[in-house]
């Protein structure tokens, strides 16, 4: 079970740009396995700064408004949504150290 909570283009808005404290989106697919081996460093990041960070995922297979809206093209994109607007752009797949520095920032 994962720690990110599962958005969708029907919960964008409420889940993230209205959030009250910094969002990390992870874009994925199932069929891509950088997408998979990204998953549990996005799990830890979820537990490590509960309260502090909200973790969401949207599967772009699925949900393809809100990608193509923030020109995700390539996958795993990540997102630092903060006060509703685009803080930080990761793409690609990284070490747990790598993402947790590009995110800490933006606490």
């Amino acid at each position: 079970m994962s720690n990110a909570l599962d958005v969708t283009d029907n919960t964008w808005e409420t889940a993230v740009l209205q959030s009250q404290v910094p969002v990390l989106v992870d874009f994925w697919a199932e069929w891509c396995g950088p997408c998979r081996a990204m998953s549990p460093y996005v799990d830890k990041l979820a537990e490590e700064y509960k309260g502090k960070l909200k973790v969401v995922k949207l599967n772009t297979q699925d949900n393809t408004e809100v990608p193509s809206r923030y020109g995700i093209t390539a996958i795993p994109t990540f997102l630092v949504i903060k006060n509703g607007e685009v803080a930080k752009q990761i793409v690609g797949s990284m070490s747990y150290d790598k993402l947790k520095g590009a995110v800490s920032p933006h606490l």
